[in-house]
């Protein structure tokens, strides 16, 4: 698994899928392990349940695209995925669970990251009292020439 975050740990990215599903709380099923295998076997990726299901039928498996929808929810509560929502409807899922922002060729539907530390936000409201921000999404928009 290579996640931005857990870089420090150098065994992160030694770790099987199933010691991630397991360390995240998560019983290795089939499912789990068949789409956390297209997640997590490699670099980070930013996928739609759409395109982890036709990934995940090519292999061969049997998963219905309720189950990848309901497993990608799974590995969001379990912090192992970010979801970002783009374009209403359209919600995409992130490997990188780190603070990190994106850009989005529109004409592809193509995330990119963008380093954490690349873009500042000034003028943030004081959040409502009992509540704290962590974390803010930019989408910064991009058209070939």
């Amino acid at each position: 698994m290579n996640n931005s975050q857990n870089n420090s740990d150098p065994s992160e990215a030694e770790r099987s899928v199933p010691q991630v599903l397991r360390a995240a709380g998560l019983r290795p099923t089939r499912q789990r392990l068949a789409l956390g295998g297209l997640l997590f076997g490699g670099e980070d990726r930013h996928v739609t349940a759409e395109q982890l299901h036709a990934e995940v039928v090519a292999l061969g498996e049997h998963v219905s695209l309720a189950t990848v929808y309901n497993t990608l929810h799974q590995f969001k509560r379990a912090g192992l995925v970010r979801e970002l929502a783009i374009e209403g409807s359209k919600a995409y899922f992130d490997t990188n669970t780190s603070n990190h922002n994106h850009f989005l060729l529109e004409s592809e539907g193509e995330l990119m990251d963008i380093p954490g530390d690349a873009i500042s936000v000034a003028g943030l409201p004081e959040p409502p009292e009992g509540m704290t921000i962590t974390h803010i999404d930019v989408v910064v928009r991009l058209a070939k020439k």
